[in-house]
């Protein structure tokens, strides 16, 4: 396995994790009060956006080679540091 898949891999394996993050705050927002739920479901759509944005560049990762690869692989970067700022900030905030 060259490294462009291990990295790959290693960012397929993160996104699978906050996807999962993503399915724990469903459940609390089906859990909280009337007060709490819509802002859960604020942060849940947003993170869900930044996951099909990371999704996309990972497919558009898969699909490049040489100097495209590495203009590609600053834009999952980038997408995923905004992905998991997000999810750290939504977690932390609704925690129980």
């Amino acid at each position: 396995m060259n490294k462009q898949e291990q990295y790959q891999q290693k960012m397929q394996a993160q996104l699978d994790e906050v996807k999962a993050e993503v399915e724990r705050l469903k459940q609390k927002a089906k859990e909280a009060d009337k007060d709490t739920q819509p802002k859960i479901n604020k942060h849940i759509k947003e993170l869900e956006a930044k996951i099909d944005e990371t999704k996309s560049n990972l497919s558009k990762l898969r699909d490049a080679s040489g100097d495209a690869w590495d203009a590609i692989k600053d834009g999952v970067e980038s997408s995923w540091h905004s992905l998991k700022s997000g999810a750290k900030e939504a977690v932390s905030k609704f925690k129980e």
